[in-house]
């Protein structure tokens, strides 16, 4: 069924970013990211305080592929 919408201001769209405003039969974004962080990396807010006196992270990783994405076509 189809959307009516409205004005729509995009400001930036990223290199893997999808933007998509009504029907759409298949979307598929082809990027992807691993990320390795430590203890308290990804604390956001007001006045934290972390305390980490021995920290350590494994990035050993010993499968190849953690998720094919070449079947996203």
């Amino acid at each position: 069924m189809p959307a009516i919408v409205g004005a729509v201001q995009v400001l930036s769209v990223g290199s893997g970013a999808v933007f998509n405003i009504g029907d759409v039969y298949k979307i598929a974004p082809f990027t992807f990211a691993k990320t390795f962080a430590g203890a308290g990396s990804f604390n956001t807010g007001d006045n934290i305080s972390v305390q980490n006196q021995v920290s350590s992270t494994n990035t050993y990783d010993a499968d190849g592929v953690d998720q094919p994405i070449f079947t996203n076509i």
